[in-house]
């Protein structure tokens, strides 16, 4: 039996999936499975997949029945795994060619031990491919185990801790890949593992991570609205965490919740700014989306500064609060600042 899965998720993936499976057919732990999922590619991304799969019997390829989004298709190749232990690699990142084993031998030294972090890399393909280590929590680097609970409050506080890890596929199991948005959901599925982790610790195996320059003014997307929906998604799925377990800190709540209001303000003026690119049908539905998150918060809730400060304050009335939006983003234009900020 393999000792580690590793699911691919790839959508028209057939540039940059070569290096990727290059680096994770040539790990230094050789009893793996790959699990590849083709998530309807329109380019040559599953015949490069059937031709290595042809190549290395330790490949397998599923083809999704439509295009999906990541976590469904993720899901998807979960349900295949046969080892023990599981991690995802994004079709465009890649592994040292030791990353697996260092990160087994932590997770087999340590029994209690649920998730292990990978020494991510930070690749910038428009930088002239600069990298950059991302950094873990102090404790990480010295060696230490964290709590679930802490690892948690390090992802909440600006991800401090990131989402690569190995971690065991039945903890997996029990919390799939979350598929509220196609695009933001993932972020959810690490803070629950890190949650419900006995312990969590890291490894020295390194995961490089191709970073793409994106900002709220250059790249818009209709998608970019399904934040809400994932923030909203987490905040449930905290909820049922405190009816089963424990009520969670009061500042990993703050933090998270600074979020999602951070996030929901983004989303509001993204839609201010780019709705003349929607059509009459996706302003109704977005309109209907920024209003029902806005009932969702709590002046309770929010950071103190955020209580008095215009363009930040929570008018329960949606006319007065989209009004105060509209004067905000103008202002901001006007002085020539950036309306994200």
């Amino acid at each position: 039996m393999p000792s580690v899965a590793v699911l691919i998720a790839a959508y028209n993936a057939a540039d940059t999936l070569p290096r990727c499976l290059d680096s994770l057919c040539s790990q230094t732990l050789s009893d793996i499975e790959l699990i590849c999922i083709d998530d309807c590619s329109t380019d040559a991304t599953l015949t490069l997949l059937q031709e290595r799969a042809a190549a290395d019997p330790r490949i397998v390829v599923i083809r999704t029945p439509h295009n999906s989004g990541q976590a469904v298709a993720r899901n998807l190749g979960l349900e295949r795994v046969i080892a023990p232990y599981v991690c995802m690699v994004d079709a465009d990142d890649w592994l040292s060619h030791d990353c697996l084993q260092q990160a087994l031998d932590v997770i087999q030294a340590h029994p209690q031990t649920d998730c292990v972090a990978f020494s991510v890399v930070m690749h910038y393909d428009d930088d002239g491919g600069r990298e950059q280590d991302y950094g873990l929590p102090a404790p990480l680097v010295q060696g230490t185990a964290l709590s679930g609970i802490d690892a948690l409050r390090y992802c909440a506080d600006g991800w401090a801790l990131h989402g690569l890890y190995l971690t065991r596929t039945e903890l997996h199991r029990q919390i799939p890949f979350d598929t509220t948005s196609r695009l933001y959901s993932d972020d959810n599925t690490s803070r629950l593992h890190y949650l419900h982790s006995r312990e969590v610790r890291a490894c020295s195996g390194r995961y490089y991570y191709r970073r793409h320059a994106q900002s709220l003014t250059t790249s818009f997307n209709i998608l970019s609205f399904d934040f809400m929906e994932a923030n909203l998604s987490l905040r449930r799925a905290l909820h049922e965490y405190e009816l089963t377990h424990s009520p969670l800190p009061e500042d990993i709540k703050q933090m998270l919740e600074t979020q999602r209001w951070s996030i929901f303000l983004r989303c509001y003026r993204l839609y201010i700014v780019h709705r003349d690119e929607l059509t009459p049908e996706q302003q109704r539905d977005v309109s209907h989306r920024l209003t029902t998150t806005l009932a969702t918060f709590s002046t309770a809730t929010l950071p103190a500064s955020h209580r008095r400060r215009f363009g930040y304050l929570l008018l329960r009335q949606p006319t007065l609060f989209a009004l105060q939006q509209r004067l905000f983003v103008g202002m901001r234009r006007l002085l020539h600042k950036p309306i994200d900020k």
